[in-house]
């Protein structure tokens, strides 16, 4: 077995670049199946990991029957996420056991946060896996692979303190998709207590702006109308790869917030980035995600609010309503600090929607603190929410140090109260939209219905509406079915907490439907 360790470099990282990829020895159009698990991130390094890969020769296959190599893109965050990957590999044991001998055999491999986290178990326990690769070695897959089709098991789980792969343009992996991720960072350093990430992602750096923006216009010109820009901690965005910005005084935190680390100076930030990326195509909507809450100057809100390509709506993950619990989450402020920041989001982004990611029953939650987070939900009313119950992970602060002592039947009712309380909440907010006119970026059919389209509004809320025959608000098109990609004013007559339903009015254009307002 062949492997590099992050326990050979200093700290876990490394600022060394892997080995420029070898050739595989795998024949010509080796057939590549990849499956993609847990976060938005994920996604995004399934499109790196396919570059990379297709560069090298390699073709791609959805059917899991033609695969030569099956590549799994994990996640840790939570226990569950896991699992399904253990299950999985219980049937690619199967199927790699009845490949005929005639094909070569079968290869799998397990990429991202689980093979980071989990190097050592994946290999003994599961000897079928061929290649590990963490999250800062997927140009290392094609040396990996080869030394796998050799009959050697071959890992590389280095953590770098400089990867980015802003040289690697992603190839999406939904051709003619109508929406695109794009990393613009990778790594968090803000260690809260409860989170894997810092130790299966690394430490934060950022992509050069210059590449981010290539990338962008790429998308721009191939049809897409929405690109979501990802992060772990997205707002704390630094790119320090111009020597005249690096001396460039760090904006102020959110009032009320601090961090477990010192300001870093220098760099261009969060606030230049989308304004450029903004600028790039008035008709593409942009996103981001996900931010952390400490991180949202003035310029940044202000941006948003002028911008009618930039979407008015935030992710503000609190994680808990109880200032004692956010002290143990070390999330970096109080209860009374988060709703100051949401009232000033909304004062200066009037419309906003917002959302939000809890856990239930973290370490020494009380019956109290968990009553005041359901009171959290209630008075900020979120549009969209994300809610689990808490999962311990080795390695975290929480693991070392705190007790994972709410027993699970008790999680499981918080949990339950939570996304009650939630769906009521989100259902009473999204009511106020009916009557209005929504401006809809159309992703497809409805899942459940043939004849209707589905798509999302400005605020990231999911909108179904008839496929019928609508009117080019410009009069430059004849009359005609929406198609994905298209922008449709859409009036609402009905709300739930997930999903408005309306009439479609008319076909428009981002441009044309914020200058109407």
């Amino acid at each position: 077995m062949m492997y590099f360790s992050k326990d050979t470099a200093a700290a876990g990282h490394s600022n060394t670049r892997f080995p420029r990829a070898c050739p595989s020895v795998y024949p010509l159009g080796a057939a590549v199946y990849l499956e993609t698990y847990g976060c938005q991130m994920n996604v995004s390094d399934t499109e790196i990991v396919w570059a990379i890969l297709q560069k090298n020769g390699y073709a791609r296959t959805k059917e899991l029957e033609e695969a030569d190599v099956v590549l799994l893109v994990t996640c840790s965050v939570r226990e569950k996420a896991e699992h399904a990957v253990w299950n999985r590999l219980r049937h690619l044991r199967a199927l790699k056991a009845r490949r005929p001998r005639a094909r070569a055999p079968l290869r799998v491999g397990i990429l991202g946060c689980m093979a980071e986290r989990l190097k050592e178990e994946i290999l003994h326990k599961e000897k079928l896996v061929d290649v590990v690769a963490g999250p800062d070695a997927y140009r290392d897959l094609p040396r990996l692979l080869a030394v796998a089709e050799s009959g050697q098991q071959a890992a590389n789980v280095l953590l770098s303190l400089d990867e980015t792969y802003a040289d690697i343009l992603p190839v999406q992996t939904s051709a003619g998709g109508t929406t695109a991720f794009v990393s613009i960072m990778r790594g968090c350093d803000n260690m809260c207590s409860y989170c894997i990430v810092p130790f299966t992602r690394g430490r934060e750096r950022s992509r050069p702006i210059a590449s981010i923006l290539q990338e962008v216009r790429m998308l721009s010109d191939q049809g897409v109308k929405e690109v979501t820009l990802l992060g772990q901690n997205v707002n704390s965005f630094r790119d320090l790869s111009e020597v005249q910005f690096q001396s460039v005084t760090a904006p102020g935190l959110s009032r009320g917030f601090r961090t477990v680390y010192k300001a870093k100076q220098g760099g261009l930030r969060f606030s230049h980035l989308l304004d450029q990326v903004s600028r790039i195509d008035p008709e593409m909507r942009i996103r981001f995600t996900s931010p952390h809450p400490k991180d949202f100057p003035d310029e940044v809100l202000q941006l948003i609010q002028e911008r009618h390509n930039i979407c008015k709506h935030l992710h503000l993950p609190a994680q808990s309503g109880s200032t004692r619990v956010l002290e143990a989450m070390r999330r970096g402020y109080t209860r009374e600090a988060y709703l100051e920041l949401v009232h000033h989001v909304r004062d200066s982004i009037p419309g906003v929607s917002l959302s939000s990611d809890f856990i239930a029953g973290f370490c020494g939650e009380t019956e109290e603190d968990h009553l005041q987070t359901v009171s959290l939900l209630r008075e900020v009313r979120y549009n969209i929410g994300f809610l689990f119950a808490y999962s311990m992970r080795q390695k975290t602060r929480a693991h070392h140090r705190l007790q994972d002592d709410v027993p699970a039947d008790v999680k499981k009712q918080r949990l339950e109260q939570l996304i009650a309380t939630f769906r009521e909440e989100a259902a009473r907010a999204n009511a106020e939209l009916v009557g209005r006119a929504q401006l809809v970026l159309v992703e497809g059919p409805s899942k459940r219905s043939a004849s209707e389209l589905c798509g999302r509004n400005d605020g990231n809320i999911k909108v179904i509406f008839p496929d019928t025959e609508l009117e080019d608000a410009a009069e430059r098109k004849a009359p005609g079915r929406a198609q994905p990609g298209d922008y449709v004013m859409v009036k609402v007559t009905s709300a739930s907490s997930q999903t408005l339903r309306g009439v479609p009015l008319c076909r428009t254009t981002l441009s044309r439907a914020a200058a109407s307002h």
